[in-house]
């Protein structure tokens, strides 16, 4: 089967989810037509033109008009490419009417919710206009279902990347965390007892204050993301690992796990988690927090046991062990063979 695979846009976070879908469809047989919507979006945000002022220059395109070049070479790929299928991760630059015009020339469309439930207003304006919707959290999945098939596929992991390894030594620290600093992580952090221990906070932290005491923990520019590649390695590196979900943008309170949560059990990193469903059952050997307090107390309780920490994170290793691209890959090929 020939699927055409379009990239989210963002260089970061969901690139992940391209590259896991990308990597595992192609080690079951499949051929797979990338479609660089990163890399196009960056060019075209970079094109300059010179000014009347002698030596300087302009950005040539607003921003509507960078989003609209970028999706441009998708049209034409469609025709040139003739796919089976067109697969999109979260779908977010895209206009329905792509979808729709790729669908009126037999070409099936998967689209792979990424934001579920931050994002579903948006998610749901896109979900009718497609053959199969994969959702990554299975709250409201009866409005997207109402729309369109739809399946939900949790987050998973890529065992190519994410497992046990050595640790880097500039990264290795008493608490580690990779994600977005969103003000209610900020909050969070802040409000956490974290005097006298070596913090290495990480991801995309651009909203931190200048006078923020979180300032000195983030390990690298505040203005720059964490390439994703290099999340592995502060989770071989850190004693210990948080999860904590943000509370920005919630149309409903989700029932899944994180990707971040899948990952760091997969590394073998120990890891406090902020309580969900579908995380009380899978990982109900890891402990949970209800406040910033609670979550001081369980971080410096267990940096002192080692070993407790090693039983339990291999515990969570296996008990996420067939969440893999791989096995949801195989699933999405049985339902487009049906």
């Amino acid at each position: 089967m020939r699927f055409l695979l379009s990239q989210p846009g963002p260089a970061f976070s969901v690139a992940d989810v391209h590259a896991g879908w990308r990597e595992a469809l192609i080690g079951l047989g499949q051929q797979v037509i990338d479609y660089n919507l990163d890399e196009r979006l960056t060019f075209y945000d970079h094109a300059l033109l010179p000014t009347e002022v002698d030596g300087r220059f302009r950005k040539a395109l607003d921003p509507d008009a960078v989003v609209q070049l970028a999706i441009n070479g998708l049209y034409a790929a469609l025709f040139k490419c003739r796919p089976d299928v067109l697969m999109v991760i979260s779908g977010f630059f895209l206009p329905t009417e792509l979808y729709d015009l790729a669908r009126a020339n037999g070409i099936r469309v998967v689209l792979v919710h990424t934001e579920c439930p931050y994002e579903d207003d948006r998610q749901l304006a896109a979900a009718g206009h497609v053959d199969l919707n994969l959702v990554n959290d299975p709250v409201g999945i009866e409005a997207f279902a109402a729309l369109a098939p739809t399946r939900y596929v949790p987050h998973a992991y890529r065992p190519t990347v994410h497992q046990p390894g050595p640790a880097t030594p500039e990264l290795v620290c008493d608490l580690g965390f990779v994600g977005t600093g969103y003000p209610s992580r900020i909050q969070f952090f802040e409000a956490m007892d974290l005097a006298g221990l070596d913090v290495l906070l990480t991801g995309n932290w651009q909203a931190l204050r200048e006078d923020s005491p979180l300032r000195g923990f983030v390990g690298h520019d505040p203005a720059e993301c964490l390439d994703n590649s290099e999340a592995v390695g502060l989770y071989r590196s850190a004693r210990v690992g948080i999860n904590t979900y943000r509370r920005e943008g919630i149309t409903a309170v989700g029932l899944a796990m994180g990707p971040r949560e899948v990952e760091m059990a997969a590394c073998g990193l120990f890891f406090l988690r902020d309580p969900r469903p579908e995380g009380d059952g899978v990982l109900d050997m890891l402990p949970t927090f209800t406040s910033p307090a609670e979550a001081s107390h369980l971080l410096r309780w267990y940096l002192d046991r080692p070993d407790e920490r090693a039983a339990l994170s291999t515990k969570a290793r296996e008990a996420i062990a067939d969440r893999t691209f791989h096995n949801h890959a195989a699933a999405l090929l049985r339902l487009l063979d049906q």
